[in-house]
């Protein structure tokens, strides 16, 4: 029997979670530095500083995380004076500046905390960074022994958030269940792989039945039941299940062809000027789900898609089917596609992107 240990996150969720933050985090230190996003900041500094009065932590400083998930902004913020003192960090923002601010308090040896302020990803609760380059371009994902401490989602200030980050968030999110369901079929799994699997279909659900209720809400600035259920959904579940199946730091059971086609869409400039990652991989999951042969689920996604304004053809995307020579070689050599339970050839996905645009016509 191998002996091997699973953190998974600690959470809070509503309109007081900030009251607790003395009690949560007290028990880690007295000082704090809180580290995000320029925006970010701004709606929640009164808001922490208000809640961390009286409770015997200090704040040390706000500070602006650099604006990209990168080594370089890391290395420049482990040279503040004010994270030196530092007993704790405080990660503020969206998943760029949550995944900069794990990452320093990763090379520093610090605790962290994460106050998510948008709802596009799970940042906040899972055990990685994902990091980029200076100039933007991905480098490499950064694994941790385990997540955040805690995970601050104070739904008001979410829901204030422009609705563009959560529609996203959604297609990314549902993403995790059809791309784990396929890379493990039929495989005898260990406990924490299928824990992973089974988990993952909560991210596909509760967004098919609260969904679409969930964006009406969002963009009238209401945290709703609704609402709640779909941040939980993108936050904290697809979070949970990505750390179960990437427990030995492997991509296997965590990606898949929706995932190879947005990266390789990443090669036209202006995906990554104009399109969001989840807005990507959810039309990348229809093709998946044509590849797939499942009918019936396609079905489901693609409704749900249109009922939301989640692209269905190449051009919600700004691509042609004229652009299918260079895409689908691009979208077959991608590692996310290597763990699968039958070969994936160009030829199947070129007849999926195809059948995809004729029901439109």
């Amino acid at each position: 029997m191998e002996n091997y240990s699973i953190s998974l996150p600690s959470y809070s969720i509503g309109n007081r979670v900030y009251e607790k933050i003395g009690e949560i985090c007290l028990p880690f230190g007295k000082k704090v530095v809180c580290i995000g996003g320029k925006t970010a900041i701004r709606k929640v500094k009164d808001l922490i500083v208000e809640n961390v009065a009286d409770t015997g932590l200090e704040i040390l400083d706000f500070l602006w995380y650099g604006g990209e998930a990168s080594y370089e902004n890391v290395d420049k913020l482990k040279s503040n004076d004010a994270v030196k003192r530092a007993d704790m960090i405080f990660a503020v923002g969206g998943g760029k500046a949550l995944d900069t601010a794990k990452a320093l308090a990763f090379v520093t040896d610090k605790t962290v905390f994460t106050f998510p302020t948008i709802a596009s990803n799970c940042s906040g609760t899972t055990a990685v960074s994902i990091m980029y380059n200076s100039d933007g371009s991905f480098k490499e994902p950064f694994f941790f022994p385990a997540p955040a401490k805690h995970c601050f989602i104070y739904t008001p200030v979410i829901a204030e958030s422009p609705s563009k980050y959560i529609w996203a968030g959604m297609g990314d999110t549902y993403a995790k269940y059809f791309e784990a369901e396929m890379s493990s079929r039929g495989e005898d799994l260990v406990h924490y792989h299928a824990l992973g699997v089974t988990t993952s279909q909560l991210c596909l659900y509760p967004l098919l039945k609260y969904g679409k209720k969930a964006m009406d809400d969002f963009k009238k600035g209401k945290a709703t039941f609704e609402v709640e259920q779909a941040i939980l959904s993108v936050v904290v579940t697809t979070g949970i299940a990505s750390i179960l199946l990437t427990a030995e730091h492997i991509i296997d059971y965590n990606t898949g062809l929706a995932h190879a086609v947005f990266y390789a869409l990443t090669s036209y400039p202006h995906i990554e000027e104009r399109h969001l990652h989840g807005e990507v991989v959810a039309f990348g999951v229809l093709v998946l789900l044509l590849v797939d042969g499942n009918r019936e689920m396609f079905e489901k996604i693609y409704d749900f898609n249109r009922s939301i304004g989640l692209p269905t053809c190449l051009a919600d995307i700004e691509m042609r089917t004229d652009d299918l020579d260079r895409l689908v070689p691009m979208v077959c050599n991608m590692k996310d596609i290597d763990h699968n339970p039958y070969e994936i050839t160009e030829d199947m996905v070129y007849k999926a992107f195809l059948e995809l645009e004729n029901i439109m016509k």
